[in-house]
C-alpha cells in the first residue's frame, strides 16, 4: 500500500511540475505580448502645419526610444471620435479654453484632456494683408464687403476655428459667407491674394510659418468671441496613462516656445518629407528633448 501511496505521489508530483511549467510558458507568453503592445503607439495628425510638425517630431521621439509609432490622418472631429472609441490614443493638439471648447464639453467624460499645455502663447482671429487699410477690426468687415465678396476663406469644416468663426459671424452680424476647404487650399487663395495686392480674409492661428513669408494682421474682436491667449494641451484616450506611463509623463513635460515651435515648422515644411525635417530638428535639439523624456 505504501508503495502505492509513493508512486501516486511521485505521478502527482510531476504532474504539478508539469502545470506549473505551462503556466509559467503562458504567462512568459502573455507578458512578451503585452510588452509588444506597450511598444505601439497611435498619433492623430490633422493637416495643419504646427500639428504636422509636432506629430513628426513625437514619432520621431519616441521611435528612438523604441516605440512603433503610427500617424493617423483625421480632422478634428474623428479626431476625437477615435480617442473616445479607443481607435486611436493620442492627440497633441487641443486648443483651450476657447478653440476646442465644444470638444471639451463634448468629452470631457470619455477622453482624458491634460491639463498641462506645451504652448501657452496661441493665438487665433481673422487676418487680412496688411495693405488692406480699410479694415482692422472685425467691426470694419461689414462695411467693406464688397472688398471681399463677402466672403470668409476658411479651412478644415470639423476645426474647433472653424466654429467658432461661425459663431463670430453672428456675433457681429457679419453679412459674410464662411467658405470651407483645407488649410493648404486657404493658405494658397492667401497666396493669390498677396501676389495680385487683393483683400482677403481668414482666419489663421499662431504659431504659423504664413506669419514670416506674408505680412498679415489679426483683426480686433473687441468682442472676444475668439478669446484672447490660447493654450496649446493633449488628450489621450482613456487607459493611456495606466498602459504607457513614462510616454504620458514624457508629454506632461512638453514645452515648446515662439522659436522652437517656429524652426521645427521651418524644418518640416522644407523638406522633401516631414519626418526628415522632424529629424533634422530633433537631431539639433536633443539637450531639450531630454528634459522632456527625462
Amino acid at each position: 500500500m505504501n508503495k502505492w501511496k509513493e508512486k501516486f505521489s511521485l505521478i502527482l508530483a510531476i504532474l504539478m511540475i508539469a502545470v506549473l511549467a505551462a503556466c509559467g510558458s503562458t504567462n512568459e507568453e502573455a507578458a512578451a505580448g503585452s510588452e509588444e503592445s506597450d511598444k505601439e503607439i497611435s498619433i492623430g495628425q490633422v493637416n495643419w502645419a504646427e500639428n504636422i510638425a509636432v506629430t513628426n517630431m513625437w514619432k520621431v521621439i519616441l521611435e528612438n526610444k523604441g516605440y512603433d509609432v503610427k500617424l493617423n490622418n483625421l480632422n478634428m472631429g474623428s479626431t476625437m471620435q477615435a480617442l473616445e472609441s479607443g481607435d486611436l490614443d493620442v492627440s497633441l493638439e487641443i486648443w483651450l479654453p476657447v478653440q476646442d471648447a465644444n470638444y471639451l464639453k463634448e468629452y470631457q467624460d470619455t477622453v482624458n484632456f491634460s491639463e498641462a499645455t506645451w504652448y501657452d502663447n496661441a493665438k487665433v482671429g481673422l487676418v487680412v494683408p496688411s495693405y488692406v487699410e480699410e479694415v482692422d477690426s472685425v467691426e470694419d468687415l461689414n462695411e467693406h464687403k464688397e472688398l471681399f465678396d463677402s466672403e470668409i476663406v476658411g479651412f478644415d469644416p470639423g476645426a474647433g476655428t472653424m466654429e467658432v468663426t461661425q459663431q463670430l459671424i453672428k456675433d457681429y452680424d457679419l453679412e459674410f459667407e464662411l467658405l470651407s476647404s483645407s488649410e493648404p487650399a486657404m493658405l494658397a487663395e492667401i497666396g493669390k491674394a498677396i501676389e495680385n495686392k487683393e483683400p482677403i480674409v481668414a482666419p489663421l492661428w499662431s504659431p504659423h510659418w504664413v506669419f514670416s513669408k506674408y505680412d498679415l494682421k489679426f483683426l480686433e474682436d473687441p468682442k472676444k468671441t475668439y478669446g484672447g491667449v490660447e493654450k496649446i494641451h493633449h488628450a489621450t484616450r482613456q487607459g493611456f496613462e495606466e498602459d504607457h506611463p513614462k510616454v504620458s509623463e514624457w508629454l506632461k513635460n512638453w514645452k515648446m516656445n515662439d522659436q522652437q515651435i517656429g524652426k521645427l515648422i521651418e524644418y518640416v515644411e522644407n523638406s522633401e518629407k516631414p519626418l526628415a525635417g522632424a529629424e533634422k530638428w530633433v537631431e539639433e535639439n536633443q539637450e531639450l528633448i531630454d528634459e522632456w523624456v527625462k
